[in-house]
């Protein structure tokens, strides 16, 4: 489902009026300290929606955008400024690719299937690309053998049984993408799916986790490959188990 941009806009301009700092009227008084216009209370409740927000809009603001240290200063600025620099992305992202010459179709991570996204998330808001990858696709082997009922087989072995054209055994499940009408198309789509999966556990998954050496993964390459252990949890998700 696409983000209400609107709704998120909203709740980060409630977020930079409560952190805002002021100094407090007092009649008769001059006073140089400042303090946050929301209570601590209200400011808290609301960073529990602003972060999830940045998250899906700047998922590596934590690591990329500053955050200061100086406690005399206002603890949420590290917030204020990634809340900041989301508030544009949303209003102007478009009009920015436009402007770029690149109106090219744009790709969340937050968007990619929940056992793909969920997986690598904590890693890759930490910056951490390569291990994040890896975290997914485990994940995505994880859901599958619960969704086949299985613990004696994983990643490639798994998945390249599960997707066989075979009719299914005792102990040994499959999964179905479409219906075993006996056409080139049944066996056309299982056989990619395997391969696919194969693939994507051979190529993707192996490498990044002898990482030993390795340089990070830049954000781009490592969206790619989360692309596609996401297309392959979305398979998994959506098909049929057949005993």
């Amino acid at each position: 489902m696409a983000m209400n941009v609107d709704w998120a806009r909203s709740e980060i301009a409630k977020f930079l009026t409560l952190t805002a700092m002021h100094s407090p009227s007092i009649p008769n008084v001059i006073s140089f300290h400042l303090e946050t216009r929301g209570s601590d209370d209200e400011i808290i409740a609301s960073a529990q929606v602003v972060e999830q927000i940045l998250d899906r809009v700047l998922p590596t603001w934590r690591t990329t955008v500053p955050s200061e240290n100086n406690d005399s200063l206002n603890r949420w600025c590290q917030h204020r400024e990634a809340a900041q620099r989301a508030d544009v992305a949303l209003q102007r992202d478009a009009e920015i690719r436009e402007q770029l010459g690149d109106d090219a179709p744009h790709l969340s991570a937050a968007t990619m299937h929940p056992w793909a996204w969920e997986g690598a998330r904590a890693l890759w808001q930490s910056g951490h690309f390569r291990q994040a990858v890896t975290a997914a696709a485990r994940k995505v082997n994880a859901e599958t053998q619960n969704k086949l009922g299985r613990r004696d087989a994983s990643e490639t072995a798994l998945f390249v049984n599960a997707f066989s054209k075979d009719a299914p055994k005792p102990g040994q499940p499959r999964l179905r993408l479409m219906p075993d009408d006996g056409g080139d198309t049944f066996k056309s789509i299982h056989r990619g799916a395997a391969a696919f999966a194969e693939g994507c556990f051979a190529g993707i998954r192996n490498p990044n986790s002898h990482e030993d050496g390795l340089p990070e993964l830049p954000e781009h390459e490592a969206l790619e490959q989360l692309a596609a252990i996401s297309v392959l949890a979305r398979w998994v998700d959506s098909a049929t188990v057949e005993r």
